[in-house]
């Protein structure tokens, strides 16, 4: 069950995202008013200052815990503490960029002296990442750069990281392949409750499932695994808990595997000890319609609103609607939830390589919920699904 080693898939490379993260300066747009544009609402960047250590990670291979990363026009500097000194090089070296970034290794004072030296007088805005930058450390930092304009950037590097290439799919994929031998190692232990006695909580089917997926590899957990049942199951974000499962409930498992970095997610409901019943079997049978109609129209060229909408008609037209109150989806890569969002009036574009969820679900409080779950790669002609578990229900 273990897996086959990152020295068997593609080797990942980070050649060439600095150039394409530069090419985006002369015409960035500025997530607020915190600086000078033009009448269309757009500010040319001087350079950028790279603090989510996700985005560092994705332009440089580093995957320390603290760092910063300053891309000016024609220079990258990489600053971190002694603690990284022989991964950081040995990092971008392995992602092909070791000749493209100037590594610095040092305390906090000699950290900024570099990043200070690196903007020399040659740059008059530069941009932080809004979504990353807090209100302190934008001070901070606007005390250190007190010469230049500090402008709010959105999403330029994250944009760059919607279209997946080759060596990231193959990580994904075997995230997923991890995720779903554990979850085949692990379900035996939910069929067999009530029999000869036996019990199982939440927290400890949790707990073997995340011990599966480690021992088949993973580096951790792609987020905090989700196992509800019965009642609960009609809360879509459950902590698993004491409770335990009992012939009949419905058993809502959200999870996923990391790998190299790599996440996948996956959701399935299973009801225990034979086919669901009642209100329940309608639920189960319109998440199953709903989730394969939105599956079915991921699409190169498609706004991921329509695969929101693909999901949200079915259940509304089973009188459901104010039952399903999250949205379809959201893109997967280094990040559990990252662009582009699969929800109503969204606008994104599918594209070849992109990383996208569907994951409808109906939720009947006091009752019990269902939520369908899949990780799907966007193709030239339409999708595949990286999470192959099959979708039977009764356990």
């Amino acid at each position: 069950m273990t897996s086959p080693g990152i020295s068997q898939l593609p080797p990942l490379r980070a050649t060439g995202r600095l150039a394409r993260l530069r090419s985006l300066f002369p015409s960035a747009t500025i997530a607020e008013d915190t600086g000078p544009t033009d009448p269309d609402g757009e500010a040319g960047l001087g350079a950028l200052l790279v603090t989510s250590l996700v985005n560092i990670r994705w332009l440089t291979g580093f995957s320390g815990s603290a760092a910063a990363l300053l891309v000016t026009d024609d220079r990258s500097v990489l600053v971190t503490d002694g603690r990284y000194r022989t991964q950081a090089n040995e990092q971008l070296a392995s992602a092909g960029v070791a000749d493209q970034v100037d590594v610095v290794i040092g305390g906090h004072v000699d950290q900024r002296s570099a990043l200070l030296e690196a903007i020399g007088g040659s740059v008059s805005t530069l941009g932080l990442e809004a979504g990353v930058v807090t209100w302190a450390e934008q001070r901070s930092w606007q005390e250190l750069f007190a010469n230049v304009s500090l402008v709010a950037t959105s999403g330029l590097v994250e944009g760059l990281r919607v279209v997946k290439d080759e060596a990231e799919l193959a990580r994904m994929a075997e995230a997923a392949r991890i995720a779903d031998r554990a979850l085949e190692e692990v379900l035996p232990l939910l069929a067999a409750v009530g029999q000869k006695g036996r019990q199982l909580s939440e927290a400890e089917f949790a707990a073997e499932l995340d011990h599966a997926m480690r021992r088949g590899g993973a580096e951790d957990r792609a987020f905090e695994t989700i196992v509800a049942g019965g009642e609960n199951s009609a809360k879509p974000h459950a902590e698993p808990g004491a409770r335990c499962f009992r012939p009949g409930d419905s058993v809502v498992v959200d999870f996923g595997a990391q790998y190299d970095g790599y996440r996948s997610d996956m959701t399935r409901t299973f009801s225990i000890g034979g086919e669901p019943d009642g209100e329940m079997a309608g639920v189960f049978s319109v998440v199953g319609r709903a989730q394969q109609a939105g599956v079915d129209t991921v699409a190169p060229g498609v706004e991921t609103g329509r695969v929101d909408e693909a999901c949200r008609s079915i259940i509304a037209d089973a009188g459901w609607a104010g039952y399903f109150e999250h949205g379809t989806g959201h893109g997967v890569g280094l990040d559990i939830h990252e662009a582009p969002p699969v929800s109503s009036g969204s606008t994104a574009i599918l594209e070849p390589g992109c990383v996208v969820t569907v994951e409808p679900g109906v939720y009947l409080p006091g009752l019990g919920g269902v939520r369908v779950e899949d990780t799907l790669v966007v193709t030239d002609s339409g999708q595949r699904s990286l999470t192959q578990f099959p979708k039977d229900v009764t356990v």
